[in-house]
């Protein structure tokens, strides 16, 4: 086993849900040495998810927009730090620039080769290099020199206290007083290949809502606003009596979060929302196309549940997701109905 650690930087630039997988590390890291500084680099946009970690001492971070000077600064930062440890579970150019000549260096272990095989021949070679753990176990396999393992447990998000104040205001200005559950739902995905259709996350939803008589709060960002509109005018026309209330754009990070912890079930796409809602512990119902188990994204809770449509022979065509279907069909997700996402969302509300 490798020595002692004093003082370590972890570096995860993005994007959300691979930021939010990193707090088991950071969580079981800081178990094994509870006196070790654990420091954080990260892309700016996202220092929120890790800045209010009580294991994390500092948050570094790249710029928004940054550029190669903002890398070189950076990097002369983390060699000057004389960490004991790097811990590179980003490896990309990037990341790896940044550690370079800083020292001890331990990297993920993504299984491109796998990875790659899967998505383009269907070949499943996940046993022969390494297994296919969930990104979480993934990361901390980097550390199983230094004696660091898994704890089995999910991801972690923490906010401070005016955060929960700051939506709590929000709420009861929208007549939805403290305590009262809803329905979370986040239809949207950077990739457009990743979304299951809007018309099916409405019809989930409203019907959901319309037999234990809870609200429904959509989650996105800014430029989601519309799609997200699109739904509430759905649900409207199809369950008046349901209340929707769109929340895409209107809040931060932290704020979605937060928001979530009022959901007595939420709905998601693969995308970094619905890690957010894992991380707060949240009945979650996630609805994969295009990618499979084997990328490590899954959600890895009891209390949540994977719709899926298995047997598919174009599955998986892509790890990240792509603009559209590339053989036209949109199968992997047309074909998932609405009852089976009903059916899950129902063992949590029950």
């Amino acid at each position: 086993m490798q020595g002692v650690l004093h003082k370590t930087l972890i570096i995860r630039l993005s994007s959300v849900g691979d930021v939010v997988l990193s707090s088991p590390l950071v969580r079981a890291l800081h178990a094994r040495y509870p006196d070790c500084r654990i420091d954080f680099l990260v892309k700016a946009e996202y220092a929120d998810l890790v800045r209010f970690n009580p294991h994390v001492a500092h948050v570094l971070q790249f710029p928004g927009g940054g550029t190669l000077g903002d890398l070189v600064r950076l990097r002369r930062t983390v060699i000057s730090s004389r960490y004991d440890l790097i811990i590179d579970i980003h490896d990309s150019i990037r990341s790896r620039f940044l550690s370079a000549g800083a020292g001890t260096v331990t990297r993920v272990n993504k299984r491109k080769f796998a990875r790659t095989l899967l998505v383009n021949f269907k070949l499943d070679v996940y046993d022969r290099c390494g297994g296919a753990p969930d990104v979480a176990a993934r990361y901390l396999e980097a550390l199983l020199p230094w004696g660091v393992p898994d704890d089995g447990g999910g991801p972690e998000l923490f906010f401070p206290s005016e955060v929960n104040a700051s939506v709590e205001r929000l709420l009861g200005a929208e007549r939805l007083p403290s305590g009262t559950m809803c329905i979370g739902v986040c239809p949207c995905a950077r990739h457009g290949n990743k979304m299951w259709p809007a018309e099916r996350f409405a019809e989930s939803a409203g019907r959901l809502s319309e037999r234990h008589g809870l609200p429904i709060l959509l989650f996105g960002g800014g430029d989601e606003r519309e799609m997200c509109g699109a739904i509430e005018s759905i649900i409207n026309r199809a369950r008046p009596s349901a209340r929707v209330l769109n929340l895409a754009g209107r809040l931060s990070l932290l704020e979605t979060a937060c928001a979530m912890d009022r959901c007595a079930v939420v709905l998601a796409n693969d995308t970094g929302l619905m890690h957010i809602a894992e991380a707060r512990g949240v009945p979650l119902v996630a609805v994969f196309g295009p990618t499979v188990r084997e990328f490590g994204f899954f959600p890895r809770g009891a209390r949540s549940a994977v719709v899926e449509l298995s047997g598919l022979a174009c599955r998986p065509c892509t790890h990240i997701g792509l603009p559209r279907c590339p053989l036209g069909h949109f199968r992997c997700m047309k074909e998932i109905p609405a009852d089976r996402v009903i059916e899950g969302a129902e063992r949590f509300l029950l």
